[in-house]
């Protein structure tokens, strides 16, 4: 399995692999510490309400997402972002369409094809 992406990562060239039910997503970046995901979501998506042991950052590039970290709730915008620490619930649920740049300390193998 490689664990180091390239150097420079050229959004056209990088494949987006749609989850289904209007999310996709493309790997930008990672080594086995960080990686770094953009997740697009159509009106009415929703990122379902899970946990994972990585520590995650979010930032909202576009749209509006309702958020839940831990029970709570909020709206975010762009501009705004979210800390989901290790083992915490959180999810999404999209809105208004947009764009969010997730990062993950470590690397999120399961996101990783062989």
């Amino acid at each position: 399995m490689i664990t180091k992406s390239k150097n420079f990562i050229i959004g056209s060239e990088v494949t987006v692999e749609n989850l289904g039910e209007g999310v996709s997503r493309q790997i930008l970046g990672y080594d086995g510490q960080l990686m770094m995901v953009k997740v697009s979501f159509e009106q009415g998506s929703i990122g379902s309400v899970h946990e994972h042991f990585h520590s995650q950052c979010t930032y909202v590039i576009s749209g509006t997402f309702e958020v839940r970290v831990k029970g709570e709730k909020k709206i975010l915008v762009a501009g705004d972002g979210f800390y989901a620490e290790p083992d915490a619930e959180h999810g999404v649920v999209c809105i208004k369409k947009g764009i969010l740049l997730d990062t993950f300390s470590p690397i999120r193998l399961d996101f990783l094809k062989e």
